[in-house]
């Protein structure tokens, strides 16, 4: 497994000190924002000049832009919202040869209309899965059009709250450009910490032969994922990597969630664990 990190870990004025940061880590792999280019996240255009400027800035820097953030709320309540979102996927998708990555992550939504991370009780109706489907199916078009694959993550405040709920949609989309993104802490919900072995086995199981990514987020005592340095919460990393390997995963292990100050000790100690195994 390749270490990696969210290049908007570190706030820079332009994309080569971004890339310059993640390499004095001696980081090779790194999940790529519009945002450390300047542009919303979302870009309404992208220059394919500018996509082939960070490509080369990456590369010049041996780092591996092994992702590009193309999150929106998938099932926002207002269907006009949701097409945007499709549009700025088509840009994002649109550049990705440009950019040197084949990926582009997503957000399987919500149904609240402010945050696209926060849980909604109609999250669970059948409109909202409906709604789910309807957008991926138009999501996989764009992929199909422009060769690159999808990665979603299961996370509680989303319609794909579980493993469960990841694998009936790669089952029902039954597209091979449809890929997941794995973050544990985004499995658990407060009072789930006593179920942490069953939590894993049940996403490895399900999930571990579509992992095209795997995240490393640190979780809370309160069972929320926390902003703190990797191995200052409660995850059980061991557990976590040890599924990776049964998984035959080899890919990219990307961190985040944390501040800059925290960069530091975060490689260091997912190297420690990652080495240990």
């Amino acid at each position: 497994m390749t270490p990696g990190i969210f290049a908007k870990t570190f706030a820079r004025p332009s994309v080569g000190e971004v890339f310059r940061a993640v390499a004095k880590h001696h980081l090779r792999a790194a999940h790529f924002n519009y945002a450390c280019a300047g542009l919303p996240s979302l870009p309404d255009a992208i220059d394919p000049a500018l996509a082939d400027r960070v490509r080369k800035s990456a590369a010049e820097h041996r780092i591996s832009i092994v992702g590009v953030s193309g999150t929106f709320n998938m099932i926002h309540p207002d269907a006009k919202q949701r097409r945007d979102g499709l549009h700025k996927l088509e840009v994002i998708a649109g550049a990705c040869e440009h950019l040197g990555t084949g990926l582009v992550t997503l957000c399987t939504g919500t149904r609240d209309a402010e945050n696209m991370w926060q849980h909604h009780p109609e999250n669970d109706s059948p409109a909202a899965w409906k709604d789910l489907r309807v957008s991926m199916t138009k999501a996989l078009t764009i992929a199909d059009k422009h060769g690159v694959d999808l990665g979603i993550e299961p996370e509680v405040g989303n319609v794909v709250s579980s493993a469960r709920h990841a694998r009936r949609l790669l089952d029902e989309m039954k597209s091979p450009r449809l890929k997941i993104v794995l973050d544990p802490a985004n499995l658990f919900r407060p009072g789930d910490l006593g179920r942490s072995e069953e939590i894993f086995e049940e996403a490895f199981d399900l999930l571990g032969a579509d992992i095209a990514v795997a995240h490393a987020k640190e979780l809370g005592a309160d069972g929320h994922a926390a902003s703190l340095a990797l191995g200052k919460g409660v995850l059980d990393w061991e557990r976590y990597v040890s599924g990776l390997q049964a998984a035959k995963f080899n890919g990219p292990i990307v961190m985040h969630g944390f501040e800059e100050r925290d960069a530091a000790e975060s490689v260091k100690f997912l190297r420690s664990i990652l080495e240990s195994e």
